[in-house]
């Protein structure tokens, strides 16, 4: 009877696993997805790794939720590769972040452009080029991603007209030659992927950069070592403080244990978590907040 029972759940979908996810019943969710998982499909391997990142239905286990991200990475999963960049790039290894955000940034992910063309804008972790960044940034702005248009607008505070109008030839040669991914019905990154959605908003600087707090350790949940720096994430402003302190509550397993300050202005309160040790690492860590508003501020 066991055996006949776990063959069920193998026969069914990754939809099947998203329906058990939309009921809260995620240790069925989880039981669906893995052997689909095992087995190889890119979709099913992508909602395990969403699964042990949110700690549903699993233990939360960012080391786990890597392995099943590079998984889905390695067969072109398009969601998978954008996370995968983001999460690294956000705990420090910006090289391998950045391999897979410009691979992601080349087939059209307006999230992956907006990143990667910063990181070319500033010249994180890459060879600076603020050319080639305005015309990523100019696609992802182009493709409707709220944070882009407010970053290009930076951007054009700061670039001169005519290399603007040579970022802007390249990105239209670019989208014709790559044109922006459909988006597919039904998968886990609308079902289960929440928190890494929010592309980085305002991150153009060109000054000197630390580099990020180092990757957490293998063993969840465990949290990464104290970060220091004089940049925060503002996730909104609240007319009562407990509404702030709720939602960090909300957040605060996807923020890596990160201190929370509460902001007065008037008569709201600011919520920022932090400390980041540069803009464009502040930046990353909006990249992970899926439909979660988040820029990156100085701290005062």
């Amino acid at each position: 009877m066991l055996c006949a029972a776990n063959s069920h759940l193998a026969a069914q979908s990754v939809k099947a696993g998203i329906d058990a996810w939309q009921k809260s019943d995620y240790a069925s969710a989880v039981a669906i997805w893995r052997p689909l998982a095992e087995k190889g499909d890119a979709d099913a391997a992508f909602n395990l790794g969403q699964a042990y990142r949110l700690g549903k239905g699993v233990d939360l286990n960012l080391a786990a939720a890597q392995t099943w991200y590079e998984r889905a990475a390695d067969k072109g999963h398009l969601d998978a590769q954008t996370t995968l960049g983001l999460l690294l790039f956000q705990n420090g290894n910006q090289i391998a972040g950045l391999r897979w955000l410009k691979g992601a940034a080349d087939k059209g992910e307006p999230r992956a452009m907006l990143m990667y063309g910063t990181a070319l804008f500033n010249g994180d972790g890459v060879t600076q080029n603020p050319v080639l960044g305005y015309a990523y940034v100019s696609r992802a702005a182009a493709q409707g991603l709220a944070p882009a248009k407010q970053t290009l607008a930076q951007m054009d505070d700061v670039l001169p007209l005519e290399e603007r109008k040579k970022g802007l030839a390249i990105a239209m040669a670019k989208a014709k030659s790559a044109p922006p991914p459909v988006s597919k019905p039904a998968k886990a990154a609308v079902a289960v992927a929440k928190p890494p959605k929010a592309a980085p908003p305002r991150p153009v600087q060109v000054a000197a950069r630390a580099a990020p707090a180092p990757a957490p350790a293998r063993v969840a949940p465990v949290r990464p070592s104290p970060a220091t720096g004089a940049w925060r994430i503002q996730l909104g402003a609240f007319s009562q403080r407990s509404s702030a302190e709720a939602l960090y509550r909300k957040l605060a397993s996807s923020l890596g244990g990160r201190q929370a300050y509460y902001v007065p202005a008037g008569a709201v309160t600011r919520l920022q978590v932090g400390p980041f040790e540069s803009r464009s690492a502040a930046s990353a860590a909006c990249g992970a907040l899926r439909g979660q508003a988040c820029f990156a501020v100085a701290a005062k």
